[in-house]
């Protein structure tokens, strides 16, 4: 016997929030990603949409089946945005993903002038891992299922995401404003 409605669907993306982690032209519409700081596709797509005119919200969706690391760097991001380093510990842990591991994430967060004693204290809290934790559940509601994985416009792209469909998000967020 089953209860509820029988509509076994993704459940809506989760809107923009204040603690979601924008950065870009603040007018237009936002692209929201989902990505994993150990996947290759990852690195690749943040490469490509730092060189486009758009706004993106960066979610976590660590797939630790894949990618063991994930979590932790996950969490490093977080410790470090609550020092207000996130998108300089974001695009360094895509910059070099073969060193993800404890000393190494301590090294960048000294590289960038974070608290040390802070950052391993917070990226091991629950609060840290409560965060990465909502972000990857809001993924699975909203289909989530591979990284990267791009919504815009309530259009989901995931997987290898091409330079045309780059272009034509780009397009888009220039003639909305």
């Amino acid at each position: 016997m089953t209860s509820g409605s029988g509509d076994l669907g993704s459940a809506p993306l989760p809107p923009l929030c204040t603690d979601d982690h924008v950065r870009g032209p603040a007018t237009g519409s936002a692209v929201i990603e989902y990505a994993d700081f150990e996947c290759p596709f990852c690195a690749a797509l943040h490469l490509r949409l730092k060189d486009r005119p758009l706004r993106v919200a960066f979610r976590h969706f660590p797939v630790r089946s894949s990618h063991p690391r994930a979590w932790a760097a996950a969490c490093a991001a977080e410790a470090a945005a609550l020092q207000g380093k996130f998108w300089e510990m974001h695009d360094s842990l895509f910059g070099d993903q073969g060193r993800l591991e404890d000393p190494h994430l301590w090294a960048r967060a000294a590289a960038l002038g974070i608290d040390l004693e802070r950052f391993d204290s917070d990226r091991r809290s629950d609060a840290v891992s409560e965060r990465v934790r909502r972000d990857f559940q809001a993924g699975v509601r909203a289909g989530v299922v591979t990284t990267p994985t791009l919504f815009a416009d309530a259009q989901m792209h995931a997987g290898r995401i091409d330079s045309a469909t780059l272009d034509g998000l780009a397009l888009a967020e220039r003639t909305a404003r």
